[in-house]
């Protein structure tokens, strides 16, 4: 069904459009990668109704736009392996060493399971502080909780993520 009028969701990507580049070229390392991960983001947003409930509809976005991301990068690390093995020996890549890459990426699955572990209201102020980039007084004036809940959800998020992924750090 086509309307005339946006969604929230799309008005709030449009509204978030060069903060959500921004945070996708350091994500991508690339402006081109970005706009194309936010354009894939607003089709996907698109196709969802209008009256989808959602409790922040920011974070919302910016976590399907880092889902998105995600795949692309898959994408992107699958064609590399086939393109590379048609390189000369000798030739250097831009690129970091696929093994990296791939530990790199494994390493942000076993987060992003980490994260989805979190009771919600616990997740909700964690991604609003880390991708979001609130502050804790903004997340409690959003969430109408006291800045000390704020502060114990991301204390209790970040230790929560260190131990599920203590065995990957040095």
């Amino acid at each position: 069904m086509v309307t005339d009028e946006k969604s929230p969701l799309l008005h709030m990507l449009t509204l978030h459009y060069a903060d959500l580049v921004r945070h996708l070229t350091r994500k991508l390392g690339s402006a081109a990668s970005a706009r194309d991960v936010v354009q894939d983001t607003y089709l996907r947003l698109q196709h969802l109704p209008a009256e989808t409930p959602v409790h922040s509809p920011r974070a919302y976005i910016f976590r399907v736009a880092n889902n998105i991301a995600v795949d692309h990068l898959r994408s992107e690390a699958s064609r590399a392996r086939y393109f590379t093995s048609a390189l000369a020996p000798d030739q250097a890549l831009d690129e970091p060493p696929a093994d990296s890459v791939i530990d790199y990426r494994q390493r942000l699955e076993i987060l992003e399971k980490a994260v989805a572990e979190l009771p919600d209201r616990c997740r909700e102020v964690f991604l609003m502080h880390k991708f979001d980039g609130l502050s804790h007084m903004e997340i409690a004036g959003e969430l109408g909780i006291s800045r000390s809940m704020v502060e114990k959800h991301i204390m209790k998020a970040l230790s929560h993520c260190r131990d599920r992924m203590a065995d990957l750090l040095d």
